[in-house]
């Protein structure tokens, strides 16, 4: 049964009145087309111009519930398979010092990118937590469009998942990183290339069944 969710049925329900628009035009509509019988009776008359619109109608209800059903987080992106972006953008905890992806070669880590002003960020957060503890991955966060004092306080208050953190004020790294919600999160491997792009929250599903998988082939 195709899940389309519940903002997928109330997209739907708006399809009842064009729906019921199109069945009041078809009846409303002047009858052309051919007599069913030789009388010139036009109540017998077929109105083939609503029979030529109907199939191009139905086709086009079809493709929104097939959208419908597309899970956004599996949009693909064009970065997966090609080498991460360079950067090079001052540590949050201490802007004196740099991180650059170019450091983490030789190693798979996630790239997490957030901020305090994403709510969806904020729920992400204790799930960061609960898998930083794992050790399975690092995860290194960049903090973007943000204060720094509110990002820090922010880590302080709701504890650090991070192996480090990197500052993005003005979000021009998450622009070449293609990111345009947060949280979004890439899995890098050794040779800075990224394999597979999170786009929304890391569920507990898609660190089991995504993630770990991937970290576990990449490290073999």
């Amino acid at each position: 049964m195709l899940d389309i969710g519940m903002s997928g049925w109330w997209a739907l329900a708006s399809l009842v009145p064009i729906v019921n628009l199109y069945v009041l035009w078809c009846c409303v509509a002047k009858p052309t087309g051919y007599a069913i019988s030789g009388r010139a009776d036009s109540s017998m008359k077929i109105n083939t111009a609503a029979y030529i619109t109907l199939p191009p109608f139905f086709v086009l209800i079809i493709f929104l519930m097939l959208g419908l059903g597309h899970d956004p987080h599996e949009i693909p992106s064009p970065l997966i398979n090609k080498p991460a972006p360079a950067f090079q953008l001052k540590q949050l905890q201490d802007p004196a010092k740099t991180f650059s992806a170019q450091e983490m070669r030789g190693k798979v880590w996630l790239l997490n990118f957030w901020g305090t002003w994403c709510v969806a960020c904020r729920e992400e957060h204790p799930l960061l937590i609960q898998y930083a503890k794992t050790n399975a991955v690092p995860i290194y966060g960049v903090d973007y469009k943000d204060e720094r004092a509110t990002a820090m306080q922010m880590l302080d208050d709701e504890g650090n998942p991070y192996t480090l953190t990197a500052s993005d004020p003005d979000g021009r790294l998450s622009i070449d990183y293609g990111v345009y919600g947060a949280p979004e999160t890439f899995l890098i491997d050794r040779d800075g290339v990224i394999r597979y792009k999170q786009i929304g929250p890391i569920t507990e599903d898609a660190w089991q069944k995504e993630i770990l998988p991937r970290v576990k082939q990449l490290n073999q």
